[in-house]
Parts: structure tokens; sequence; C-alpha cells
């Protein structure tokens, strides 16, 4: 398939663009990390979002979604990146629809899609438990009793974990502490007895909690798929988050590149624009080609999502990769460029490195997926 987006996908695009520019430009991710709001998001927003049918894309026409894929998903990202919006976008209507689209039962795709695709519940992945992304590094323990199961453990870095209506929680049913056999993943209530919840607002000023789990009980209907076959589902609704955090970080790169180019033609240094200097037309050069490479390798693995399910993650992390880097080069150069005043809170563009760094670290940063490459490939 062509590397370049229909005219439906084009469409979406335009229609996401001109939402998000509209209505939550990167003055209202300000407005809400200075007013500390105690979701660190807009609901209004979020049901402007349902009425536009996002909340819904991967949820299946029956459940009420659109039931479209990976690339259109990735497009709406790729819009939240320009601005900067705080949204539950990821962690709910991509990461909870896809596993619940993935491996949940009749009774439980009835019962949570219609609710994530009209945005009148949120859900979210709670998988890693320390500083670094190990998805198969599991020790949060699920024992039997009577008819369920007892959690123990606590996870980190749940993205949007602290408004979450279900979460989706990666639990050790057997084997070591790092086997990707044995894992199972359950369907938990937050308000469940057991389950303490931090909300932890990161560098970036967007959202994540730390959940705790004591003795929290599940029965076997909150079971998502498989007992002790967790691991395969979770590894490719990973394989989604990472292509659309890709999206995400391709937006602010962008965002970045086009704001530092509007600098360049507007600040003078001794009496010329600093954009007519040739070690920064270079240098803006090099960004541009970055970027296009990246886009092409982003939508490359959107679209093999969508296509060839099975055989994706080696694209997915060769463009999780490339955000990771050609992001970073671009918050980098565009902080360089703009000089010191560039990380003064005057100025969006330390707000883009910000952001661009955490989004390095979740679901795997640039050397996890190299090495993630290296293994797939059997080097």
């Amino acid at each position: 398939m062509a590397l370049v987006l229909n005219e439906e996908q084009t469409l979406l695009r335009d229609s996401a663009r001109s939402l998000i520019s509209d209505k939550a430009p990167v003055s209202h991710f300000r407005a809400l990390r200075d007013s500390k709001d105690k979701d660190g998001f807009s609901r209004d927003l979020w049901k402007t979002f349902s009425e536009m049918g996002f909340t819904g894309l991967l949820v299946p026409e029956e459940f009420g979604g659109s039931g479209l894929g990976c690339v259109e998903a990735g497009i709406v990202a790729e819009e939240i990146g320009h601005t900067l919006l705080p949204s539950p976008f990821l962690a709910s209507s991509v990461l909870a629809a896809s596993a619940l689209q993935r491996a949940g039962s009749k009774a439980q795709k009835a019962e949570y899609l219609p609710k994530i695709a009209d945005g009148s519940a949120i859900g979210s992945l709670a998988v890693d438990e320390g500083g670094k992304h190990r998805p198969h590094a599991i020790t949060l323990k699920a024992v039997r009793s009577g008819n369920g199961f007892k959690l123990n453990g606590a996870k980190a870095f749940v993205v949007d974990g602290h408004v979450a209506d279900i979460l989706i929680v990666a639990a050790r049913t057997a084997g070591a502490d790092d086997d990707p056999k044995g894992i199972t993943l359950f369907l938990v209530d937050p308000r469940a007895k057991g389950v303490q919840i931090e909300r932890t607002i990161m560098v970036d000023a967007h959202n994540a909690a730390r959940i705790a789990f004591k003795d929290t009980e599940v029965t076997a209907d909150n079971v998502l798929g498989e007992l002790d076959q967790g691991s395969a589902v979770l590894d490719g609704v990973l394989n989604i988050g990472r292509a659309v955090v890709a999206s995400e970080m391709l937006g602010a790169g962008d965002e970045a590149f086009s704001r530092t180019v509007q600098y360049l033609k507007e600040r003078k240094q001794f009496g010329k624009l600093i954009g007519e200097f040739q070690a920064l037309q270079h240098r803006i050069s090099h960004l541009y080609v970055e970027l296009e490479i990246t886009r092409a390798a982003v939508l490359k693995a959107l679209q093999m999502l969508d296509e060839d399910f099975d055989n994706a993650a080696p694209i997915v992390s060769v463009a999780k990769a490339r955000a990771g880097t050609t992001g970073t080069l671009a918050v980098q150069e565009g902080l360089q460029m703009h000089g010191g005043i560039g990380m003064t809170d005057q100025f969006d563009i330390g707000l883009f490195m910000k952001r661009m760094r955490v989004c390095q670290e979740l679901f795997g940063d640039s050397n996890f997926h190299a090495n993630r490459v290296a293994e797939l490939r059997a080097y």
C-alpha cells in the first residue's frame, strides 16, 4: 500500500486538526496545568471527542464504534501531538478498546465496548512495574482464591489510571517473574476493595498513576482472554499503543519543527534574520528529512497493524525507535535554535521537549526497540 493517506483518512485528519487546533491549542494544556485540574483533562472536550466519533475509532460498529483501524487512530494521535492535548485517547480509545476487542468474551465486549465508544467510561492498561518498560517482568501476583483470584502487587506509569473506570491489569499466574508465559490479563474495578490509586503528574504535566493491589478479589469472569496466555494479547495491544504513541511523537516533532522554522524567519542577530545563516539552514533541512522518513515508517507500521497484524512487530519497533530519535532531535534543535529563552515557560518549545521525553519512555524507548528488532530478526 502506498505510504499516503486515502481520501477518507485525509478527511478524518482535517476534521481532527480543525477540532483540536480550535478547541485545544497549547494554551488549553497550559490552563489545565496551571489550574491543577483534578482530572488533568477536559471532560467537555472528551464529550466532543465522543460526538465526533474519535473515542470509538477502534470499536466495532456492532458495539457503537466506527470500526476503523490503527491508521485512523494514528491520525488523531498525531494531531493530539501538535497541541500537547491531555486526553485519555491513548489509554481508553486505543489500549483498552484494543484489549477488549482482541481478547474479550461476548459478555465483556457487550458490557464495556459501548461505554468506551461513547466516552462514558474510560479504560486503562496497567502493565509496567518499574522505571523502564519491561512488559514481561510481571511480579504482581494473582493467586487462586475460591472461584476467583486475589491480586497483590503494584503497577507504575499507568497512563490516565487515576480517572479509569475499568483497569486491564497484567498479573502473574504462573512461571518466573520474567517469564513471558504465565501472564493473565484481568478486568479490575478501580473502586474494588484493596485498590489504591495515586495520581502522578509527570514531568510534562500529563497524567499517570501508581496503583497498588492488596488482596483485591476478582472472579473468573474478570479474566480477559485465556488463563496464563495473556502475553500474546498483551504484546499485540502494546504494539498498537507503540505505533499510536509514535504518531503522537511525530505530531509533536513536526510542530516543534514548524515553530522553529517560524522563529528562524523572525529572530534577528547581527542585523540579519538567523534563518539566513547557512549552518542553521543545513540543520533545519536535515531535521525535515528525518521527519519525513519517520512519517513513512510510522504510517507503514500503522498499515501493517491493520493488514498483517501478526507480522507487524518489527516495523512497529522501527517506527517507535525512529519516532524517539527524530522527535528528540526535533525538540533539541528547536530548543537550541531558540536559544536559552526556549527553556523558559514563556515559550512553548520547552513543553514539547518534556512531552517527547515522556513519550520516549512510554512502551519502550529507542534503545529498547532497536534491541527488539535485533531479537525479532535473530541477530
